[in-house]
């Protein structure tokens, strides 16, 4: 059989690893060539904290506070050169910095060596799924519709995934239970479920107290390991729930965790939490961390030192307190967040929306609010809503990984100025009338 590429192509797209084939992979970028394409429009896509918050000589502050630091610890010039110089540990220099900050921001008393620092929380999630899957019969569980960086990376890692739907109040821990307990019945063995507790991306949803007691019942009893991502806990208003991490009593969580939105994204420092005892084979242990570390060594060497100095020199700041350091930022989003849902009330009151069919939730926080459209809210629906009313959202189908999703968007609150949205708000409704009467 001729194996000849295309002219011009050097390889076949068929000779590839099939997850560059998967969808998933590409959703980023479509939004990324629509925004290009309009540069015009108001994109209510991006899931970014807002500019606004960042002043570049912060960074050197940060710098500098990490480095007085070392010298207050009794490092000498050269091993305060080297910690910012040279590669550092695999599993991170500042896993301490880290624990003080778990420990008095959210009553998480793990040590340190427990800790591992990574590349964003995404590194976080490749190395947990890469530890904790040992074969084909090997199963992750999500919520559903979820953060499509999970996905995609149990597609290159050819990790099997099945979808926890969420209600329309949310995540219950009975389905939760029901596909565990039917994934058994079919041979295959869930390793762990990845939730997003706390204004959950896409839908802005959050797990009540209840179903996080429930949750961690559910996944002691039956084995299986919850991979709590929260990374818009401390960037939202009001008070918090636990976290799950921090009900956790039988080491049942492994906690992935993120200082993009609370300190800054251009870092790239992500953690995971995983205090679990692994059975080494001689009848000794070893923690979780330090199997995700060997993994690390292999996927990218070390966290970049120039970063984690940046991360510590704020934690150093707030005296690890990240709810005190974000305090301004977690209002600014609340009322962002407001501001948006007060807007859509304007354009589409209750008749009008009623009679059109459109509908969406209304969170308390995080950056993410999910609509109910009458259409197909699909990347040809998006193209129109670009080009001829300048207004991008995101297709809720991206964050679907069984399918579904198709007659819904997410909305992004975090990005845009008051104006921004006023306007971006007025565009999207003309969008939602025209588009209704297709």
């Amino acid at each position: 059989m001729d194996r000849t590429p295309a002219d011009g192509a050097d390889l076949r797209r068929d000779e590839l690893h099939a997850s560059l084939s998967a969808p998933v992979l590409d959703t980023m970028n479509f939004l990324n060539e629509i925004t290009m394409r309009y540069p015009d429009a108001v994109s209510f896509a991006p899931g970014r904290p807002y500019d606004g918050f960042f002043d570049t000589e912060d960074v050197i502050a940060h710098l500098r506070r990490f480095l007085a630091h070392l010298e207050e610890q009794g490092r000498t010039p050269q091993q305060v050169r080297t910690a910012i110089y040279q590669y550092g540990p695999t599993a991170g220099q500042i896993r301490e910095l880290i624990a003080d900050s778990l420990r008095v921001d959210e009553g998480v008393d793990v040590d340190p060596a427990s800790i591992v620092v990574t590349v964003g929380a995404q590194e976080g999630m490749l190395l947990a799924l890469r530890a904790l899957t040992a074969g084909p019969d090997d199963v992750l569980l999500t919520a559903s519709p979820c953060y499509v960086g999970i996905t995609g990376a149990a597609h290159i890692l050819d990790i099997p995934i099945t979808a926890v739907p969420e209600r329309a109040d949310g995540l219950h821990a009975a389905d939760v239970e029901a596909a565990i307990v039917a994934e058994k019945a079919r041979g295959r063995r869930p390793r762990a479920f990845y939730v997003v507790p706390d204004h959950s991306n896409p839908s802005g949803n959050t797990v009540a107290r209840g179903a996080r007691e429930a949750l961690l019942d559910i996944a002691h009893r039956h084995g299986v390991l919850i991979l709590e991502d929260s990374p818009y806990r401390m960037v939202s208003p009001g008070e918090r729930l636990p976290s799950l991490k921090s009900l956790d009593r039988n080491r049942t969580v492994v906690q992935l965790g993120s200082f993009s939105k609370t300190v800054f994204p251009g870092a790239r420092v992500g953690y995971v939490v995983a205090d679990q005892r692994v059975a080494d084979g001689t009848g000794g242990t070893v923690l979780l961390a330090d199997e995700l570390a060997k993994i690390k060594s292999m996927v990218t060497v070390n966290t970049s030192s120039l970063s984690q100095a940046a991360v510590a020199g704020a934690l150093l700041a707030a005296g690890g307190k990240i709810s005190e350091l974000n305090a301004g930022p977690a209002a600014y989003y609340g009322d962002a967040m407001r501001t948006v849902l007060d807007h859509l009330d304007r354009n589409l009151p209750a008749a009008r929306r009623a009679a059109l069919g459109v509908a969406w939730n209304r969170p308390e926080g995080g950056f993410f609010l999910a609509m109910s459209v009458p259409f197909r809210a699909d990347e040809a629906a998006l193209t129109r809503s670009a080009r001829e009313f300048g207004v991008i959202w995101t297709p809720m189908s991206y964050f679907h990984p069984e399918g579904g999703g198709h007659d819904q968007l997410r909305l992004s609150t975090s990005y845009l100025s008051e104006a921004e949205i006023a306007e971006g708000t007025a565009r999207l409704a003309r969008f939602l009338e025209a588009e209704s009467a297709r």
